[in-house]
């Protein structure tokens, strides 16, 4: 299951009912425990409409008609927004239409810095941060992470695009917001240990772990914001984090273990960050 990563060709008359046909294909259903409340993270990188910038909305809507249908309880599914020290995702989510697709299907609409408790990273994982690769380092006294994330179902909703820091941004990066607060600035320096140190918490902490990530225009360039669009028109999904990025990078044209991050996953464990060691299916 770990190393499986679907990709589905689509375009603007199939997209909705090819994101049912990716996440079916990478198996989200072994992964998505029905039982427990899922968050889906979007990603607003700008609060700007912008190709490929944000998590588009027919890859929320897409995600959301696909588990109404397969018996998933409204109840029980709510869109997942953090802060950012540029960006508004109150204002993002109007622009980018995240938020009239989430008010057609009546689900919650969960901003992490509106009344949620955080707790600090120690009470939540306990010895697991003694394997952190930077995370003690950046913050000797911890940091806190949503108290809800613990025993909930995540599927993060990233896009193909570049990233000025991180080569290329994907599942892995789209946490980065979630679990760590306003100072998350601070670990730049060490962006890539971050990403591993948080999917470390994240396999800890989360039921489910899945993602599905929009390329029906990718995003070339200064990402996350400055791009050149390009039309590709493809729809990755997976339950595993590191071999979705793996394989959206090996799209972009990059050799996956030479990026930081996904090497380092690969290493630890993680996930699988080796094409060859990926079944692509779809």
């Amino acid at each position: 299951m770990g190393s499986k990563v679907a990709i589905v060709s689509t375009s603007p008359r199939t997209v909705l009912r090819d994101y049912h046909r990716a996440m079916t294909a990478a198996g989200y259903r072994d992964v998505i425990d029905p039982a427990a409340e899922t968050a889906l993270k979007i990603n607003i990188s700008w609060h700007k409409f912008f190709p490929a910038c944000s998590t588009t909305p027919w890859q929320l809507e897409g995600v959301i008609r696909a588990m109404l249908a397969d018996g998933y309880r409204r109840d029980r599914i709510h869109a997942c927004h953090n802060r950012t020290v540029v960006v508004s995702a109150r204002k993002g989510e109007r622009a980018n239409k995240h938020l009239p697709v989430v008010e057609k299907y009546g689900l919650a609409n969960v901003h992490l810095y509106e009344g949620e408790e955080w707790i600090n990273v120690r009470d939540a994982v306990g010895d697991l941060t003694k394997e952190f690769l930077c995370l003690n380092r950046v913050y000797p006294r911890g940091f806190s992470i949503p108290k809800r994330f613990i025993g909930e179902n995540i599927i993060h909703l990233p896009t193909v695009k570049t990233h000025v820091f991180t080569t290329m941004t994907g599942a892995m990066k789209n946490a980065f917001g979630g679990l760590l607060n306003t100072k998350r600035h601070y670990t730049h320096s060490w962006i890539h240990e971050t990403l591993v140190d948080l999917l470390h918490i994240q396999k800890e902490i989360h039921r489910g772990l899945f993602a599905v990530m929009d390329g029906t225009t990718a995003g070339n360039g200064t990402g996350p914001r400055i791009m050149t669009p390009v039309q590709k028109d493809v729809i990755l999904a997976s339950g595993d984090q590191v071999a979705i990025d793996a394989i959206a990078a090996k799209l972009m044209g990059f050799d996956p273990l030479s990026i930081g991050y996904i090497r380092l996953a690969h290493e630890q464990g993680l996930g699988v960050g080796d094409p060859r060691e990926i079944e692509i299916v779809g």
